[in-house]
């Protein structure tokens, strides 16, 4: 893992480097930055034994910017066996991101329970995508490495997958649930039906639906874009370690001419 972290700072207070950076704007963060963030921020809130972390729902309220931010997080409503949480972050004097996450205790079902899904061809069996990148440091391909085993980027449906290289806190392993919102933000993006030289496929939120913590570095995204004649566009991916499927991401699209 490469030493350049993603966000430098702890108690709250952080700043946002150049591996934070998404495509579109060269001071503007990638989604999945904030997201593994915030994440990291739920994880540190008291919880009861045995509740896991079921489903993280992110706004993107306004372009986090590169440069100090200010992380917020609290417990909306406790419980034992399903309890609220809810965070945000502050950029600039004004909210950037918000999200909202639910712990469910760990299911108790006896029979009831099945076997993950088998993941896709696993990372060695993939290359990286054919991609002009619009400047460097970036979170996509400097503070994350991808890998496609079907598909390629903006190619239609798709299949890749990513590893952190760069810490999300300096001096700090990421956890399972950080590489996990780390990785889930890239659905649209690698998934993408209309030119990217002439749309932008912006998605202003991002929720992750988690079957169970993942294990290993890579997470891997089978993702499809769909475009509803006169509505809107939405990505979905499925989410797989290298054991088998862990979970979903959706994400709600602004699709338009640039």
């Amino acid at each position: 893992m490469s030493t350049a972290p993603v966000f430098e700072g702890s108690d709250g207070h952080f700043v946002a480097t150049q591996f934070a950076r998404g495509p579109w704007d060269p001071n503007a963060l990638h989604g999945g930055a904030p997201a593994a963030l915030l994440v990291r921020a739920f994880e540190q809130l008291p919880a009861a034994e045995g509740l896991r972390l079921a489903r993280v729902t992110y706004e993107f309220i306004r372009p986090a910017l590169v440069g100090p931010l200010v992380v917020h997080a609290e417990i909306a409503r406790p419980g034992r066996r399903v309890q609220l949480l809810e965070a945000s972050i502050i950029g600039g004097g004004v909210e950037v991101v918000r999200a909202r996450a639910l712990q469910v205790q760990a299911a108790d079902a006896a029979g009831g329970t099945r076997e993950s899904t088998p993941p896709p061809p696993g990372p060695e069996h993939g290359r990286p995508p054919d991609l002009r990148v619009p400047h460097h440091p970036m979170f996509a391909f400097d503070a994350i490495e991808i890998v496609f085993v079907a598909g390629n980027w903006g190619g239609g449906p798709s299949t890749a997958w990513f590893r952190l290289r760069s810490p999300i806190v300096a001096g700090e392993t990421p956890s399972p649930l950080q590489r996990l919102a780390a990785a889930g933000d890239f659905g649209n993006g690698i998934s993408a039906t209309l030119s990217w030289d002439h749309y932008l496929y912006i998605n202003p939120d991002l929720t992750l639906y988690i079957e169970r913590e993942p294990t290993g570095e890579w997470i891997c995204l089978e993702s499809e874009t769909r475009i509803a004649r006169e509505g809107i566009g939405v990505a979905e991916s499925v989410l797989y370690d290298e054991r088998g499927r862990v979970g979903r991401a959706t994400q709600a699209l602004l699709v338009a001419p640039r």
